[in-house]
């Protein structure tokens, strides 16, 4: 009689654990950024908190630093299809397939937190429209600190655009080449990914990236200067799926998604101490030999800032159908 009621204990068991993976769910979560960035790690609270407000019944399989092939401008083409579940989005990677998403913002439109904060919700209202557009339902977003953008230089100090005419310099946007050129710099977009390699062969001479996150890319090895040129305030990530495959869901494997999304959003928009972790940033790079130049001068930034207000009206315009209206509209949140 003992071993029956073992034997059924064992059984009942067994079919409990059967029924509850048969009913769990898993969802794969590309992820472009390297293992090293904060946003990973963000990304990775983010499966954590799916799976505790499911109770394990629905969780998130992040692979990060490009592991599942998938190309940034490709994401619009490859998401939709269901390919992959999930996305890390940003829409200056994603200009190719669509410019009126890309040209929302350009480097350098915003210069304060407060335009910002401004910017922030027209810009989110945007985004979820044209992502709509493409099949991609907006799961939430993930905001993108403050940055700072410096021109690291391989082998000699850079810090006027004069001198910047006389080297090669790595972009990451059609944006950022556009104001380069026009001010007769020679920029090409290089992914972050192979940046490193780029600068230390020689490709270019120099490139455009934020101190806070230079180290996750190595620059330090490969950049003996470094100085500051411009703000950043970006549009933020989105976190983003298959229309069809969202739909697909239950309304409550939807709230599981969006209230951890919804806590994401919260832990990243917010901006007090950027500017403080940028200084700590640029002390810890003088620590490792990078020499910290001083800041392009206010003339240059000006000239700088001057080409970036041309290049986002030429690109809207280029861009067609609703960009011009989305660049009004942030102007108006920013009242100008």
């Amino acid at each position: 009689m003992k071993t029956k009621l073992i034997t059924s204990f064992f059984c009942t068991v067994a079919a409990a654990t059967l029924v509850v993976s048969a009913s769990a769910k898993e969802l794969r979560f590309n992820n472009p950024l390297p293992e090293s960035r904060p946003e990973t790690q963000e990304i990775k609270m983010f499966a954590k908190d799916v799976a505790a407000n499911s109770d394990g019944a629905l969780t998130l399989k992040v692979f990060s630093g490009g592991s599942l092939g998938l190309e940034n401008a490709d994401l619009l083409r490859t998401l939709p299809k269901g390919i992959v579940d999930m996305s890390l989005l940003w829409a200056n990677y994603l200009g190719r397939d669509a410019p009126e998403l890309s040209s929302v913002l350009v480097q350098g439109s915003i210069g304060t937190v407060d335009e910002l904060n401004a910017a922030l919700p027209v810009v989110q209202e945007i985004f979820q429209e044209e992502f709509e557009k493409w099949g991609v339902t907006t799961v939430g977003n993930l905001a993108i600190p403050m940055l700072y953008a410096s021109v690291f230089c391989r082998d000699e100090p850079v810090r006027t655009l004069e001198d910047l005419k006389t080297k090669k310099l790595r972009v990451w946007s059609k944006d950022q080449v556009m104001t380069f050129t026009r001010l007769g710099v020679a920029a090409q977009i290089i992914n972050q990914n192979e940046m490193y390699v780029a600068m230390k062969t020689g490709v270019v001479d120099c490139a455009v990236y934020p101190v806070l996150y230079a180290h996750t890319v190595s620059l330090q090895e490969v950049a003996k200067y470094s100085a500051y040129l411009y703000p950043i305030a970006a549009g933020p990530y989105t976190l983003g799926m298959s229309t069809e495959k969202w739909k697909a869901l239950s309304d409550e494997e939807k709230q599981f998604l969006t209230k951890a999304a919804d806590d994401v959003w919260t832990r990243t928009n917010e901006y007090s101490s950027d500017y403080e972790r940028e200084l700590a940033a640029r002390e810890k790079f003088t620590a490792q030999g990078v020499t910290i130049l001083e800041d392009f001068s206010e003339e240059d930034r000006k000239v700088f800032l001057d080409a970036v207000s041309v290049t986002w009206k030429e690109i809207t315009e280029e861009a067609g159908g609703r960009a011009p209206e989305y660049r009004q509209r942030i102007l108006d949140a920013l009242g100008r």
